[in-house]
C-alpha cells in the first residue's frame, strides 16, 4: 500500500490511533469516525477526550499492549511515541501498516480543495481559531483541526463541507512539510524545538520549504514585521499577501490601535493603504492585533465579506489556555495562559498590562529542559512587566533530566536582570503563598504548556 492510498476505504476500514488522548490524535480520530471508518485507540490515562471519543463509538483501551492491536487495517502513532511502544511493535510483527499522526492530516486535508494551513513559533491555535470565526460568519462550513479547545465549535474539531480544511501547521520535527496547502500563513520565525532544530537557518530553512509546498496558484499570507520571514519570500513561488503593524508596506495594516477598559484590542483595518472597517476584538493583546490581521487577510483572500470579517473577529473571545479568565477569588483575577517561549512570555504580560489591576503575580512552569536551557538569558528577560515571578519545576514532557539545567536556575537568572523571583516547587505550596502574599485588585497569571493550570485552580478552591 503506497503513501497515498492509505486512506483508500476499499482498502482501509479499522484504524487505531496509539495516543488518541492527545488534542491533535484525538481530532483526526473524530474526522475519520464521521468518514464512516471504525476507529479505536489507546492511550495511558483517561480524560475528557477519551469520554467524549467513546461516545461517539471509539473503542478505548487505557494504557498500551500489544493485545489493543485487533486487526485494524492502519495503525496511527505520534512523534512522541517510541519505536518500542508494544503496540507499534505489534502491529510490524502483523505486517500492519503504520504511520505518523502528521501523515495522516497531510492527506486527509489532500482530499478539501483549498486546505489552510497556519504556521508560525507563536499564535497559530489563536489565528486558526480566528479564521475560523471569520468562515463561520461567511456561512463557508469549514472542517476544522485546531490544537485548543473552541467553544464555537465544541472542541478542538469541527466536521464540515468538503471544500475548504483549516488546520495548524506545526514546525517541530517539520511535521508541516507533511502537508497540502493551498493557503499557508506564517505569524513569525523564531528559535524554538532547539531539541530538534539545528539553530535559526535551519528553522528558516524548514518554513521555506513549507510554503514552496504551496501551488502556483495558491496563496502565501506573511508577516513582514517579522524580519526572518521576511527573509525566505524571494524564495517564495506563489501569490504572496503581506501583513504588519509596523510595515508600512504591508498590504494589510492595523492603524489607530486602542485598549478598552478591559484590555481588549480595537483598530482601524487598511488593504493597501484604503481604509476597510473598524475592527473590535474579543481578545487581549498586541500580538492579537498582528493575528487578527493574519486572519483577516487570509479569509478575505479566500472570498469572505469584509462584514464577516468584522463579526468572526468581534465574535471570537479566545480559546482555552490562551488569556483565559479561570476565576475570582477575595477580588483576586485568576488567568491562564499557555505561553511558554520567551517571546509568548513577553506578549501576554504586556496584554495583562492593558487589564486594570494593582500587582501582576507570573508563575510560570518552564516547558522541556532543552528549551529553557538553549533560551535561558531570554527567558531571563521576558517578565519585566510582571510585578512578581514564581518559578515552579520544569514540566519535561518529553525529555530526560539530565541535571544541566533547573528551575532554581532560571529564577537566579531572572533576579540577575530584577529581584523578583522565586523558586517554589511544589503547585500546593504556590498557591498558599499567592494566598499569603497576593492582595485584592491583583492579578495572577499561571503560564506554561505543562500543568501549571492546576495552580490556579488550586488557589480558587481556596487549597
Amino acid at each position: 500500500m503506497t503513501e497515498k492510498n492509505s486512506l483508500d476505504p476499499e482498502l482501509v476500514k479499522k484504524i487505531h490511533f496509539v495516543g488518541i488522548g492527545g488534542i491533535s490524535m484525538s481530532g483526526l480520530a473524530e474526522i475519520l469516525l464521521n468518514r464512516g471508518y471504525e476507529v479505536s485507540g489507546s492511550d495511558i490515562k483517561a480524560s475528557s477526550i477519551s469520554d467524549r471519543l467513546i461516545s461517539k463509538g471509539v473503542k478505548f483501551y487505557l494504557g498500551h499492549s500489544g493485545d489493543n492491536i485487533e486487526n485494524p487495517d492502519l495503525v496511527v502513532y505520534t512523534a512522541a511515541v517510541k519505536k518500542d511502544n508494544p503496540e507499534l511493535v505489534k502491529a510490524q510483527e502483523l505486517g500492519i501498516k503504520t504511520i505518523e499522526r502528521s501523515v495522516l492530516l497531510g492527506q486527509i486535508m489532500k482530499q478539501y480543495p483549498y486546505s489552510i494551513n497556519v504556521s508560525g513559533t507563536h499564535g497559530k491555535t489563536t489565528t486558526t481559531s480566528m479564521i475560523t470565526m471569520i468562515m463561520l460568519e461567511a456561512d463557508l462550513d469549514p472542517t476544522v483541526h485546531i490544537g485548543g479547545h473552541l467553544n464555537a465549535i465544541g472542541g478542538n474539531t469541527k466536521i464540515g463541507g468538503n471544500k475548504y480544511f483549516i488546520a495548524e501547521a506545526c514546525e517541530y520535527v517539520e511535521s508541516f512539510l507533511k502537508f497540502y496547502p493551498f493557503m499557508g500563513v506564517i505569524l513569525n520565525i523564531e528559535a524554538d524545538h532547539l531539541d530538534y532544530f539545528k539553530g535559526i537557518d535551519h528553522i528558516k530553512e524548514s518554513f521555506t520549504k513549507f510554503a514552496r509546498l504551496i501551488p502556483k496558484e495558491g496563496y502565501l499570507i506573511a508577516c513582514v514585521d517579522d524580519n526572518n520571514t521576511r527573509d525566505i519570500l524571494d524564495k517564495i513561488d506563489c501569490n504572496i499577501v503581506t501583513f504588519g503593524i509596523n510595515s508600512k508596506d504591508a498590504m494589510w495594516q492595523a492603524k489607530d490601535i486602542h485598549f478598552n477598559n478591559e484590555g481588549l484590542g480595537s483598530y482601524t483595518l487598511y488593504c493597501s493603504n484604503k481604509e476597510i472597517a473598524k475592527i473590535d476584538l474579543g481578545v487581549t493583546g498586541m500580538h492579537n492585533i498582528g493575528n487578527s490581521l493574519a486572519a483577516a487577510a487570509a479569509c478575505y483572500t479566500a472570498g469572505c465579506s469584509i462584514e464577516s470579517i468584522i463579526r468572526g473577529l468581534k465574535n471570537f473571545t479566545g480559546t482555552h489556555r490562551r488569556f483565559e479568565l479561570k476565576g475570582l477569588s477575595n477580588d483576586i483575577k485568576v488567568i491562564d495562559d499557555y505561553a511558554h517561549h520567551p517571546s509568548e512570555i513577553v506578549a501576554t504580560l504586556n496584554a495583562a498590562k492593558n487589564v486594570p489591576h494593582n500587582k501582576l503575580w507570573c508563575v510560570f512552569q518552564p516547558h522541556t529542559y532543552t528549551r529553557t536551557k538553549a533560551l535561558l538569558n531570554d527567558f531571563s528577560k521576558s517578565f519585566n512587566d510582571a510585578d512578581y515571578v514564581i518559578v515552579s519545576d520544569i514540566y519535561a514532557a518529553r525529555e530526560p533530566d539530565n541535571g544541566e539545567i533547573n528551575s532554581l536556575m532560571l529564577s537566579d537568572k531572572i533576579n540577575e536582570v530584577s529581584p523578583k523571583a522565586k523558586y517554589i516547587k511544589g503547585f500546593e505550596d504556590i498557591a498558599n503563598y499567592l494566598h499569603e502574599k497576593a492582595s485584592p485588585g491583583d492579578i495572577i497569571i499561571t503560564m506554561g504548556a505543562g500543568d501549571i493550570y492546576r495552580v490556579g485552580e488550586i488557589f480558587l478552591t481556596g487549597g
